[in-house]
């Protein structure tokens, strides 16, 4: 399985990921995650939607819940097609325990946390700490990835703008 160091850091310590190194152009490699009920969920369920991946590390920490809170608030202004999923490695009883503390019913959130399935196939999971980097891939209906963005420092925020841009070009 291929690693990458240097890619993100945490602190400005870098960290190694592992999986897949994806590219805008890409397609986007179906896996399997689990919702808020325990029920899995293949990515290619979605398919004929715009879809925005938000990877985060957890949405118990202040980014995290700040960035998914936000993409929420974004979501009311995007297409009925345009679905924005959040997966991080947390259980899928906390992400829906912080779902209704934090009024997020927009956004999907959904958990890795079993296989890593994800986390592998987009090339984002933290070795060290068995958590996913900050991320986002935009996927168009066709499941062809248009966008990227990983974010340096995992405890910095992504630029929504260019994120939001990338998605308005294709929906």
């Amino acid at each position: 399985m291929e690693e990458r160091t240097g890619i993100v850091t945490m602190k400005g310590n870098p960290l190694t990921v592992v999986g897949n190194e994806l590219t805008e152009g890409n397609s986007a490699p179906d896996f399997e995650v689990l919702d808020n009920d325990l029920s899995p969920v293949r990515f290619s369920s979605f398919r004929g939607k715009v879809c925005v991946i938000s990877s985060v590390p957890s949405l118990d920490t202040p980014v995290c819940d700040m960035e998914t809170r936000r993409f929420n608030e974004e979501a009311g202004d995007l297409s009925p097609d345009v679905k924005i999923l959040t997966i991080s490695m947390d259980l899928p009883f906390a992400q829906k325990r912080w779902c209704g503390a934090a009024g997020v019913d927009k956004v999907i959130t959904l958990s890795d946390h079993r296989e890593a399935e994800f986390g592998i196939q987009y090339g984002v999971l933290i070795k060290e700490l068995r958590l996913l980097a900050r991320a986002l891939f935009v996927v168009d209906r066709e499941g062809i990835i248009q966008y990227i963005q990983i974010v340096k420092e995992i405890s910095q925020e992504p630029d929504y703008e260019a994120v939001l841009q990338a998605v308005k070009k294709i929906s």
